[in-house]
Protein backbone atom coordinates (compact mmCIF):
# COMPACT_ATOMS: atom_id res chain seq x y z
CA UNK A 1 0.00 0.00 0.00
CA UNK A 2 1.35 3.43 -0.94
CA UNK A 3 1.35 6.20 1.63
CA UNK A 4 0.07 9.46 0.11
CA UNK A 5 2.03 12.72 0.21
CA UNK A 6 -0.59 14.30 2.48
CA UNK A 7 -0.22 11.46 4.99
CA UNK A 8 3.56 11.80 5.00
CA UNK A 9 3.27 15.54 5.49
CA UNK A 10 0.89 14.98 8.39
CA UNK A 11 3.37 12.55 10.00
CA UNK A 12 6.17 15.11 9.73
CA UNK A 13 3.99 17.80 11.32
CA UNK A 14 3.19 15.52 14.25
CA UNK A 15 6.90 15.28 15.07
CA UNK A 16 8.65 12.50 17.02
CA UNK A 17 6.61 9.62 18.40
CA UNK A 18 5.74 9.67 22.07
CA UNK A 19 8.10 6.78 22.72
CA UNK A 20 10.98 8.64 21.07
CA UNK A 21 10.36 11.61 23.34
CA UNK A 22 10.39 9.42 26.43
CA UNK A 23 13.63 7.76 25.35
CA UNK A 24 15.19 11.18 24.76
CA UNK A 25 13.98 12.31 28.19
CA UNK A 26 15.73 9.34 29.80
CA UNK A 27 18.95 10.20 27.98
CA UNK A 28 18.75 13.86 28.98
CA UNK A 29 18.04 12.92 32.61
CA UNK A 30 21.05 10.61 32.68
CA UNK A 31 23.37 13.27 31.26
CA UNK A 32 22.09 15.84 33.74
CA UNK A 33 22.61 13.50 36.69
CA UNK A 34 26.08 12.48 35.48
CA UNK A 35 27.16 16.10 35.82
CA UNK A 36 26.53 15.74 39.57
CA UNK A 37 27.55 12.19 40.46
CA UNK A 38 28.86 8.91 38.97
CA UNK A 39 26.68 6.39 37.18
CA UNK A 40 26.95 3.89 40.03
CA UNK A 41 25.12 6.34 42.30
CA UNK A 42 22.30 6.98 39.81
CA UNK A 43 19.27 4.72 40.06
CA UNK A 44 16.87 3.47 37.44
CA UNK A 45 14.07 5.03 39.49
CA UNK A 46 15.69 8.46 39.06
CA UNK A 47 16.06 7.99 35.31
CA UNK A 48 12.44 6.89 35.02
CA UNK A 49 11.18 9.76 37.16
CA UNK A 50 13.11 12.27 35.07
CA UNK A 51 11.31 11.00 31.98
CA UNK A 52 7.93 10.97 33.71
CA UNK A 53 7.53 7.20 33.48
CA UNK A 54 7.44 4.28 35.90
CA UNK A 55 10.36 1.98 36.64
CA UNK A 56 8.77 -0.93 34.70
CA UNK A 57 8.23 1.41 31.74
CA UNK A 58 11.93 2.32 31.78
CA UNK A 59 12.79 -1.24 30.75
CA UNK A 60 10.68 -0.86 27.63
CA UNK A 61 13.29 1.63 26.40
CA UNK A 62 16.55 0.42 27.97
CA UNK A 63 17.69 -2.82 29.55
CA UNK A 64 19.82 -1.04 32.17
CA UNK A 65 21.37 2.27 33.09
CA UNK A 66 24.58 1.05 31.40
CA UNK A 67 22.56 0.81 28.19
CA UNK A 68 21.51 4.44 28.64
CA UNK A 69 25.15 5.45 28.95
CA UNK A 70 26.06 3.46 25.83
CA UNK A 71 23.36 5.25 23.87
CA UNK A 72 24.57 8.64 25.05
CA UNK A 73 28.16 7.86 24.10
CA UNK A 74 27.08 6.46 20.72
CA UNK A 75 25.41 9.75 19.87
CA UNK A 76 28.45 11.79 20.90
CA UNK A 77 30.83 9.47 19.05
CA UNK A 78 28.73 9.81 15.91
CA UNK A 79 28.98 13.59 16.16
CA UNK A 80 32.77 13.31 16.55
CA UNK A 81 32.99 11.03 13.54
CA UNK A 82 30.94 13.39 11.38
CA UNK A 83 33.07 16.34 12.45
CA UNK A 84 36.26 14.43 11.59
CA UNK A 85 34.93 12.92 8.39
CA UNK A 86 36.30 15.57 6.07
CA UNK A 87 39.84 14.59 7.03
CA UNK A 88 39.16 10.90 7.60
CA UNK A 89 37.48 10.56 4.21
CA UNK A 90 39.62 13.16 2.46
CA UNK A 91 36.39 14.70 1.21
CA UNK A 92 37.21 18.42 1.33
CA UNK A 93 39.85 19.34 -1.23
CA UNK A 94 39.31 23.06 -0.52
CA UNK A 95 41.13 22.76 2.82
CA UNK A 96 44.69 21.63 3.42
CA UNK A 97 45.46 18.83 5.93
CA UNK A 98 46.52 21.28 8.65
CA UNK A 99 43.21 23.15 8.50
CA UNK A 100 41.14 19.97 8.43
CA UNK A 101 43.09 18.37 11.30
CA UNK A 102 42.74 21.53 13.37
CA UNK A 103 38.99 21.73 12.79
CA UNK A 104 38.53 18.03 13.56
CA UNK A 105 40.45 18.22 16.83
CA UNK A 106 38.69 21.46 17.77
CA UNK A 107 35.35 19.72 17.24
CA UNK A 108 36.34 16.79 19.45
CA UNK A 109 37.58 19.17 22.14
CA UNK A 110 34.27 21.03 22.01
CA UNK A 111 32.27 17.82 22.38
CA UNK A 112 34.42 16.84 25.37
CA UNK A 113 33.68 20.23 26.94
CA UNK A 114 29.97 19.88 26.27
CA UNK A 115 29.60 16.22 27.24
CA UNK A 116 32.55 15.65 29.56
CA UNK A 117 30.57 13.92 32.34
CA UNK A 118 29.14 11.36 29.89
CA UNK A 119 32.47 10.61 28.22
CA UNK A 120 34.26 10.37 31.57
CA UNK A 121 31.58 7.98 32.85
CA UNK A 122 32.04 5.76 29.80
CA UNK A 123 35.80 5.88 30.22
CA UNK A 124 35.56 4.89 33.87
CA UNK A 125 33.05 2.10 33.18
CA UNK A 126 34.80 0.40 30.30
CA UNK A 127 37.12 -1.64 32.51
CA UNK A 128 34.37 -2.77 34.88
CA UNK A 129 31.40 -3.38 32.55
CA UNK A 130 32.12 -5.96 29.82
CA UNK A 131 29.45 -4.56 27.49
CA UNK A 132 30.82 -1.06 27.87
CA UNK A 133 34.36 -2.25 27.24
CA UNK A 134 33.34 -3.94 23.99
CA UNK A 135 31.35 -0.88 22.94
CA UNK A 136 34.15 1.57 23.79
CA UNK A 137 36.75 -0.52 21.96
CA UNK A 138 34.49 -0.77 18.91
CA UNK A 139 34.02 3.00 18.96
CA UNK A 140 37.75 3.68 19.20
CA UNK A 141 38.37 0.99 16.60
CA UNK A 142 36.17 2.81 14.11
CA UNK A 143 38.35 5.90 14.34
CA UNK A 144 41.55 3.84 14.19
CA UNK A 145 40.43 1.97 11.08
CA UNK A 146 39.45 5.09 9.18
CA UNK A 147 42.53 7.04 10.28
CA UNK A 148 44.80 4.17 9.18
CA UNK A 149 43.08 4.09 5.80
CA UNK A 150 43.58 7.83 5.39
CA UNK A 151 47.27 7.53 6.29
CA UNK A 152 47.65 4.81 3.64
CA UNK A 153 45.88 6.98 1.07
CA UNK A 154 48.08 9.98 1.85
CA UNK A 155 51.21 7.85 1.46
CA UNK A 156 50.05 6.34 -1.82
CA UNK A 157 49.33 9.79 -3.22
CA UNK A 158 52.80 10.97 -2.21
CA UNK A 159 51.44 13.60 0.18
CA UNK A 160 52.85 11.78 3.23
CA UNK A 161 56.17 9.95 3.58
CA UNK A 162 56.55 6.34 4.58
CA UNK A 163 56.69 5.70 8.30
CA UNK A 164 55.38 3.38 11.00
CA UNK A 165 52.69 0.84 10.22
CA UNK A 166 49.56 2.93 9.47
CA UNK A 167 47.32 1.03 11.88
CA UNK A 168 49.87 1.19 14.70
CA UNK A 169 50.34 4.91 14.10
CA UNK A 170 46.59 5.48 14.05
CA UNK A 171 46.17 3.57 17.33
CA UNK A 172 48.83 5.67 19.02
CA UNK A 173 47.34 8.95 17.78
CA UNK A 174 43.71 8.08 18.59
CA UNK A 175 44.53 6.87 22.11
CA UNK A 176 46.73 9.93 22.64
CA UNK A 177 43.74 12.14 21.81
CA UNK A 178 41.46 10.17 24.11
CA UNK A 179 43.84 10.39 27.09
CA UNK A 180 44.54 14.07 26.54
CA UNK A 181 40.86 14.96 26.25
CA UNK A 182 40.07 12.87 29.32
CA UNK A 183 42.74 14.38 31.56
CA UNK A 184 41.94 17.89 30.33
CA UNK A 185 38.25 17.29 31.10
CA UNK A 186 39.13 16.23 34.65
CA UNK A 187 41.46 19.18 35.12
CA UNK A 188 44.22 16.86 36.26
CA UNK A 189 47.76 18.12 36.49
CA UNK A 190 49.92 17.96 34.60
CA UNK A 191 47.41 18.00 31.76
CA UNK A 192 47.14 20.07 28.63
CA UNK A 193 45.20 23.26 29.26
CA UNK A 194 42.30 24.36 27.05
CA UNK A 195 44.65 26.71 25.21
CA UNK A 196 47.30 24.03 24.67
CA UNK A 197 45.04 21.12 23.75
CA UNK A 198 44.13 21.75 20.11
CA UNK A 199 47.41 23.23 18.80
CA UNK A 200 49.53 20.59 20.54
CA UNK A 201 47.49 17.61 19.34
CA UNK A 202 47.24 19.08 15.84
CA UNK A 203 51.02 19.52 15.66
CA UNK A 204 51.63 15.93 16.78
CA UNK A 205 49.15 14.48 14.27
CA UNK A 206 50.52 16.48 11.35
CA UNK A 207 54.18 15.83 12.15
CA UNK A 208 53.52 12.12 12.78
CA UNK A 209 51.77 11.69 9.44
CA UNK A 210 53.34 14.30 7.14
CA UNK A 211 56.76 14.87 8.69
CA UNK A 212 58.08 18.36 8.02
CA UNK A 213 54.84 20.30 7.57
CA UNK A 214 53.92 23.94 8.10
CA UNK A 215 51.53 24.26 11.03
CA UNK A 216 48.63 26.76 10.96
CA UNK A 217 50.33 29.18 13.41
CA UNK A 218 53.57 28.98 11.42
CA UNK A 219 51.95 29.86 8.07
Amino acid sequence: MTVGRAALSSQRRRGPAKGDLKEQAILETCERLLSKRPLRDITVDELAAGAGISRPSFYFYFESKDAVLRELVAGIAEQMYRESERWLEGSDDALDPAEIATRSIEASARLWREHGPVLRAANQAWGAVPEMRAFWEDTIGRFVEQSARTICDERRSGDAPDGPDPEALAKALIWMNERCFYTNSLGLGPALTDGELVPTLTAIWLRAIYGDVTLPEEA
